[in-house]
């Protein structure tokens, strides 16, 4: 009767940690990156955390800023990064302009400002719009 017992324990512990490790977020941007395709791995509630986007085999952090709206405190400046420069290579303007929307999806308030070598190249077309 005990080793019933200690062994419904142990499958329901193996299940829950199969479980856990399949609904990882941090597992799922891992494998984005390695897949070289889009996962946007971000905790909304918490404005102190950095957000992470994996996108055509580039990691990009952002860093969030709170400030105040008109009638509420909320995300009003990104500063957004890339892991690794040698990544970006091969991406356009219309990539960036892509990854700019998806974060404005949430965080509509803020205004997101990249980091070199990224920078360059969205200040051309900036000036040019």
């Amino acid at each position: 009767m005990i080793f019933r017992l200690v062994l419904i324990v142990v499958v329901a512990y193996a299940l829950y940690k199969v479980m856990r490790y399949l609904l990882d977020p941090k597992r799922k941007l891992d494998e984005a990156v390695q897949q070289e395709s889009y996962y946007f791995y971000d905790d909304s509630k918490n404005a102190r955390k950095n957000f992470l986007i994996a996108y055509q085999g580039a990691l990009f952090e952002g860093e969030k800023y709170l400030g105040t709206t008109e009638d509420a405190f909320d995300v009003v400046s990104i500063f957004v990064w890339a892991h690794d420069a040698t990544k970006l290579q091969g991406m356009t303007r219309e990539d960036f302009l892509f990854l700019e929307k998806e974060i404005q999806l949430s965080y509509p308030n803020a205004v997101i400002s990249w980091k070199n070598p990224i920078e360059q190249l969205m200040k051309g077309y900036r000036e040019s719009v």
